[in-house]
Order: structure tokens, then sequence, then C-alpha cells
């Protein structure tokens, strides 16, 4: 991990963004990523506080790491609790190339939404595409987030994000025992996906944009159902994925913050 930049995040005179490059072991070029940090937890790349939680933040499908309205919530979850907050440009999206394929299913989806058909077939096969090569890379940006000493190694790792976030956050959690809570919904639904959440058995706070044209509510409801988590909570919204209202956005940092005391909590007793 290289950062190559560190500035005052916009809107904000207390959050510092670093962006970095991280190595990508598919060879596929580095992976661009920023970083968010309270001002005074990190001074040119050193630590002037203690560690804290780490929550990685995801990108919807076609977005970046620097989207408005996640640098809206990143800003606002280390502003108010005080956390760390990364995203990663998933494959195909913001500063990374889109390889031929990607840019076939993305002509396919124009076409199927030109035509009046459903994007869902295609969608479901692109997202699955793009989680086989995501997954590794946010394990990777984990590894070096975490040898940060505003970070540290044995914090609380939380995973939120929408559509295609949460393919990749679902599937995440599944292997990587570090992500120990997670916002996740509004995602198209596929079997891969499916089995994926039945191995996630973290907090769970689960977002079903209950208007949402090009997602099955009883999908939602069925993904929602076979996650293996047994604290885990439905929340429905009016509209689309993308109408969220901001007081379910502040619910989601409520979770974090709730679950995140508990684990250090315990965490700290363990240690006794």
């Amino acid at each position: 991990m290289k950062f190559s930049s560190e500035t005052l995040a916009p809107t904000s005179g207390s959050v510092v963004e670093r962006t970095f490059a991280l190595d990508a072991a598919s060879g596929d070029g580095p992976v661009p990523g920023v970083l968010w940090t309270p001002a005074d937890a990190s001074i040119a790349g050193t630590s002037t506080s203690a560690p804290a939680p780490l929550v990685l933040m995801g990108h919807g499908g076609g977005l970046h790491k620097k989207a408005d309205g996640l640098v809206a919530r990143a800003v606002h979850l280390v502003e108010t609790y005080g956390f760390r907050v990364a995203s990663l440009d998933a494959p195909g999206h913001g500063d990374r190339t889109r390889s031929p394929e990607d840019e076939r299913w993305v002509a396919a989806m124009f076409r199927a939404r030109a035509d009046g058909d459903s994007i869902a077939p295609i969608v479901a096969e692109f997202n699955a595409s793009l989680v086989e090569r995501a997954v590794p890379e946010w394990q990777a940006a984990l590894d070096a987030l975490q040898t940060l000493p505003e970070i540290g190694a044995h914090g609380p790792v939380g995973f939120g994000g929408l559509t295609l976030a949460s393919a990749i956050g679902i599937a995440l959690a599944s292997v990587d025992p570090r992500i120990t809570a997670a916002v996740f919904g509004g995602v198209l639904v596929y079997p891969a996906l499916t089995e994926a959440a039945k191995r996630v058995t973290i907090p769970l706070h689960f977002i079903l944009p209950w208007g949402d044209a090009e997602l099955d509510r009883a999908s939602g409801l069925a993904l929602f159902d076979a996650f293996g988590s047994a604290d885990k909570s439905l929340h429905t919204t009016q509209g689309g994925h993308h109408e969220v209202p901001w007081y379910e956005v502040e619910e989601t940092e409520r979770f974090y913050a709730r679950q995140f005391a508990a684990q250090q909590s315990a965490g700290q007793q363990a240690a006794r």
C-alpha cells in the first residue's frame, strides 16, 4: 500500500482523506483506494491516538470510491464516532480500466434497459465475476490497513454498502473472520450469493428498498432469511436503493457503534 496524497476531506475540517494504491495479486494493476481518519489521529502517516474500529465501505455498481454519498457517509462516521473508513474502486470502476468482458456486460445491460428487458441475468453474471476479483483485493487492503498504527491489527472491522458492494461484502464476510459486523442490502440475488449468505454469522443490519423497480422484494426477503447470523435486523425503506433516507444511514452508524462497543468490551474481558 502506497499513499499518494493527504488532504482534508470535502466539507470537513476535521477529517483527513488519504488516497493510496494497493498492489493487486491478480496482476490487474494497482487498486486505487482512500482512507478517512480524524485529523488528530494521523499526521503525515503517524498515529497520535489509540487504534479505533475500521469500516470498509463499498460503492454501488457504476460508481466509485469517492462517490458523493459514500464520502458523506464516511466523513460522518469519522466525525461522529472517530472510526476509520476505507474504500476501494471495484474492478472496472472508478480509476480502473474495464476488461473487454466487463465492457460486454455493461453494453448488454444498457441494451436490456433500452429494450425494456430484465437486467437481472446480466447483473448476476457480471457481479459474480466482480466479486471473484474484488474479495482478494479487499483482503489484501485489510492486511495493509491493519498495519497502520491508527487502526491496528485487533480492532473491530465492519463492512457496508448496497448493490454491488453488498455482493462483494457478503462474499468477503463469508470467508474472512476479521469482518465482525456488516450493513448489506439492496442487492440483486443469485444462487451463489445466497450460498455465501448462509456462511455469514456476524451481526447484520439489512436494508431492503421496498420500491426498487429492479430488485425483487421476495428475493431480498429470502436472502435475509438465508443469513446464518443470530443477530440480524431487517429495515425496509420506501423508494429505490439510491433513495435510502439519511435517518436510515444514521441508524446503520448506531448499529456499528453498538456492535463495536460490545466487541471491544468482550475483547478487554477476555484479555484479563
